[in-house]
């Protein structure tokens, strides 16, 4: 009956006799000598004294070599330059013969295609009245993870543009609102952002084949979230859709709007039933296009090819003018 290994001892060995079992036992040599194969495997041997003899023989010839291509550097000073005729290259020690390149802080998705050229910003073929009345109706459904008090009710502007930037994680957004195409709307975006609404906000969703946008507004970053009132629609017939229109989200009932919009900036075939209300600046745009090639992480969307875009996108702070 075998008895358990003592402390210190590997285990599968012989207790008490450190040898590994069905193995000879071997006598390992000093550790001054490198171990090859292992503890008990047989390591290099010193070196023999034939072997230390052929190598002092060896260093003598080449000490005699050194001195004979020495004296003849010396006698012919020639010798140890290249010849200018050679076929070789020699590389310039200010340059490097290796190319160098250089990698983007984002690659680039091939498979996103976004259109260059901007659309134009719809323009209403019969101007509404100036001013346009506006009421915002307490919401009957969907999430309210952040309350905001709605903008006060009655005749509001519909003229004039107002500047607005969107301070995000990935860059500045620069818009442009058009009280003209859509007062209550403008009235709202303006009225949140001044509550600081926006600020600590996720874009929950992107898309970029087909409709080519990215959604925000979403305090709870789910796309089921609103400030607890809902918003009038202000659409009209001519309202086309592509790169640079900023536009609210809406759920499938009418004047369902509230806190969520999206930023076109590519295709987009939309029936004209979601508010225009500004536009997105080139810069804008193009911090939207680097977030687009970035990709979406289809595993948080609905499988319908739309998601979180992989680059994530968090509003820091909206700043008005």
């Amino acid at each position: 009956m075998s008895q358990p290994p003592q402390p210190g001892e590997p285990e599968g060995q012989v207790p008490g006799s450190g040898t590994p079992q069905g193995q000879p036992y071997q006598q390992p040599y000093p550790q001054s000598y490198p171990q090859q194969q292992g503890w008990y495997g047989p390591p290099q041997p010193p070196p023999s004294n034939k072997t230390a003899l052929w190598v002092g023989l060896g260093v003598l010839g080449l000490v005699v070599v050194v001195a004979v291509v020495a004296i003849t550097g010396f006698v012919a000073p020639g010798f140890f330059l290249s010849d200018s005729k050679s076929d070789g290259a020699v590389a310039s020690p200010s340059s490097s013969s290796a190319p160098t390149s250089s990698v983007p802080e984002t690659a680039p998705s091939s498979s996103v295609r976004i259109p260059a050229d901007r659309v134009p910003v719809p323009k209403r073929t019969t101007p509404l009245a100036d001013p346009s009345e506006c009421a915002y109706p307490a919401s009957t459904g969907g999430e309210v993870p952040k309350k905001a008090t709605p903008p006060a009710s009655g005749p509001t502007p519909a003229s004039g543009t107002t500047a607005v930037t969107i301070k995000t994680t990935v860059g500045d957004i620069r818009l442009t609102l058009d009280s003209a195409l859509a007062p209550c709307t403008v009235a709202n975006f303006l009225s949140l952002a001044r509550q600081g609404y926006y600020d600590s906000t996720p874009c929950h969703r992107l898309a970029t084949s087909g409709l080519q946008m990215l959604q925000c507004g979403d305090p709870a970053g789910t796309g089921t979230g609103g400030p607890g009132y809902t918003i009038p629609d202000e659409v009209f017939p001519e309202i086309k859709y592509g790169r640079g229109i900023l536009a609210m989200a809406k759920t499938q009932a009418p004047n369902s709007g509230g806190s969520q919009f999206f930023m076109v900036f590519g295709d987009a075939e939309l029936p004209p039933e979601y508010t225009v209300f500004g536009s997105i600046s080139d810069a804008g745009l193009q911090v939207l296009d680097k977030v687009a090639r970035g990709g979406v992480d289809e595993s948080q969307g609905v499988g319908d090819g739309t998601g979180a875009p992989r680059i994530p996108v968090t509003f820091q702070s909206v700043a008005i003018g």
